[in-house]
């Protein structure tokens, strides 16, 4: 045998077995390749969820938080709301409401001129009517009569008659059926003034005015 031929079989030989290396080594690239792949396509689509599920829950509760409060204070807002006009509603009826009645404030008589006057006399001849229009008696007992400065009468237990009145008197006297007296030592009405009469539960029944402002009345 030539040397040629055996060289060309060596050669030839050499080539097979590197052929079969190659093609061994392929599946396991392969092998290793897809399991990188597997790697991380179960690592990405782990992540993904991952942020999919937070972004997912964050906006439900968001949605849900926003839906809760507004029920709760609405809710709240209401029962504040409710609390504070009926509060306001009761200071206000019992602080200044003008309850309607049929006792009401007459004729008034002061003393222009006589300030310095302090007689009995002087003093009874003025005079506050406090009347009844209706038909039923109604018993004055803890209804007031106010200046504005303050002095105040407080009716006893009086029974004004239906379709009657009574004069209070600002001086001393003995109490009938027709005159009540304050048994004061001084005058109350000035030339300018305004009578106020209340009810027992200090509600305004009627006011009366006079002097520079001229005469003006105000029935509740």
């Amino acid at each position: 045998m030539s040397a040629s031929l055996t060289t060309r079989r060596a050669l030839a030989a050499i080539l097979a077995a590197g052929a079969l290396i190659g093609a061994a080594a392929m599946p396991a690239a392969a092998d290793g390749r897809g399991h990188d792949n597997g790697r991380d396509h179960g690592r990405n689509h782990v992540r993904d969820q991952g942020r999919d599920h937070g972004r997912d829950h964050g906006r439900d509760q968001g949605r849900d938080h926003r839906r809760d409060n507004g029920r709760d204070n609405g809710r709240d807002n209401g029962r504040d709301n409710g609390r504070d006009n009926r509060r306001d509603q009761w200071r206000d009826h019992g602080r200044d409401h003008r309850a309607p009645s049929s006792i009401a404030i007459g004729e008034v008589q002061n003393e222009d001129g006589g300030r310095g006057d302090r007689s009995g006399r002087a003093l009874n001849r003025e005079w506050v009517e406090v009347k009844n229009t209706g038909r039923h008696a109604v018993n004055l007992r803890g209804y007031t009569l106010t200046d504005e400065q303050g002095n105040r009468y407080r009716f006893p237990d009086f029974r004004l008659d239906g379709r009657s009145s009574v004069k209070v008197h600002t001086g001393q006297g003995r109490d009938t059926r027709h005159d009540l007296y304050q048994d004061r030592r001084r005058q109350v009405w000035d030339d300018s003034d305004t009578a106020t009469l209340r009810d027992d539960r200090g509600n305004i029944i009627d006011t009366e005015s006079w002097g520079r402002r001229g005469h003006h009345r105000h029935n509740g």
